[in-house]
């Protein structure tokens, strides 16, 4: 009997349980989910967790319920190395599974761009735990104001103004009021600032859309500077290329544009990569150095049909799970694979709990409130292919 190992059970590597075990039986071949925590993140959703939108149990998922009946093992446990000559994966508490077929759907890593300070003084936001840090740090930040009146404390920093920057920018900006209220503070006293080393924000989006994003943001108090590159960030402070300082106690890094890297497992590995450590992969979604390892999502490096490496976005993710799934199973039925094909159905930003803007069906902009509710449907739909529609923790 066959046995396949998936590493990660974020949107990738759940996808691709699920589509295994649509197709093969437990007596064909036995499948093992690896993963730090026992349940799934809804990450695309983490900026409204982050300022109390929205309640962190709802963001997390447990496996074991997504996976009920299925057959898979959930094994909780952090990965420290993958052995892919010996068909080998380590844990941390220093187990060793041996696999037939591996999958590889671990994330990515934050870039940092080698920038003074950011790695040590600044929050990330890639997982419920930290989207919690941030809430506790914002209530703690006007705590603190009362008793010691320091400007900075009211001074807010998104680092970045991507897609993850500018969802984040705009959920602060509806919560911040309600913060000050709670603090008995006036919003005159709190500063939101966007900061950002391109020329503009929401690369890749039509300018029309850009242009709607920004106004709606500038009208609720964000500031913004672009064309500004953050070049070090200390204890109360950051410090952009053009030597403006902005004295604050609260940066919150997202990357900007290609604000990923790969897992630094996968390069440690052995796996081929491109240079910021994303795995090259064939049509098919294997190594092209390891072809008996599929890796997926945000670990994996794919061009796109214009010729650009695409995105790494969670739809993008969960159609890398579906595909490898399937593929996998040709391998076992002896069927020739199938190349990757992305459905790219859109892209939708949210800019606060009712407003958003986006483009889908290759071609269809939307903004404001539809827009809004065109996103909600998205992560409907997304709770509905993976059976967690009603999903209680």
């Amino acid at each position: 009997m066959k046995h396949i190992v998936i590493l990660g059970g974020g949107y990738a590597g759940l996808l691709c349980a699920l589509e295994l075990r649509k197709h093969v039986s437990s007596s064909d071949a036995e499948i093992t989910l690896i993963n730090k925590h026992s349940y799934h993140q809804l990450i695309t959703q983490l900026h409204e967790t982050a300022v109390g939108a929205r309640s962190d149990r709802s963001l997390r998922l447990s496996l074991s319920k997504l996976l009920d009946g299925k057959h898979v093992e959930i094994v909780k446990g952090t990965v420290s190395a993958i052995t892919p000559d010996g068909h080998a994966v380590e844990l941390q508490d220093g187990r060793t599974i041996t696999y037939d077929k591996l999958v590889v759907a671990l994330g990515s890593e934050t870039e940092y761009f080698g920038i003074a300070g950011m790695k040590e003084h600044a929050f990330t936001l890639k997982s419920v735990n930290q989207a919690r840090l941030i809430r506790a740090h914002i209530e703690s930040c006007f705590a603190r104001y009362l008793y010691e009146r320091d400007p900075a404390l009211l001074r807010f920093v998104v680092g970045g103004a991507g897609f993850s920057g500018i969802e984040l920018v705009g959920e602060l900006a509806d919560a911040l009021p309600q913060f000050a209220r709670e603090a008995g503070v006036t919003m005159d006293q709190v500063e939101l600032y966007n900061i950002e080393a391109a020329p503009g924000i929401l690369p890749g989006f039509d300018q029309d859309l850009v242009d709607a994003a920004q106004h709606s943001l500038t009208s609720r108090g964000v500031r913004f500077m672009t064309g500004a590159a953050i070049v070090q960030v200390e204890p109360g402070r950051v410090t952009v290329k053009t030597g403006q300082v902005v004295e604050t106690h609260t940066v919150i890094w997202t990357g900007g544009t290609g604000g990923v890297r790969g897992n630094q497992l996968v390069v440690d590995a052995g796996f081929e990569t491109e240079p910021r450590g994303r795995a090259k992969v064939n049509a098919y979604l294997q190594s092209v150095s390891h072809p008996d390892v599929y890796i997926i999502g945000d670990a994996c490096f794919v061009m796109g049909e214009e010729g650009r490496p695409l995105p790494p976005t969670a739809q993008l993710a969960w159609q890398m799970g579906i595909a490898s799934g399937k593929n996998i199973t040709n391998e076992l039925r002896g069927v020739a694979l199938e190349p990757f094909k992305p459905n790219i159905l859109g892209s939708l930003a949210s800019l606060g709990r009712k407003d958003a803007v986006g483009k889908v069906l290759k071609s269809y902009k939307m903004y404001g409130k539809m827009a809004y509710m065109a996103k909600e449907a998205s992560q409907m739909r997304y709770l509905a292919k993976i059976g967690a529609m009603f999903h209680s923790n």
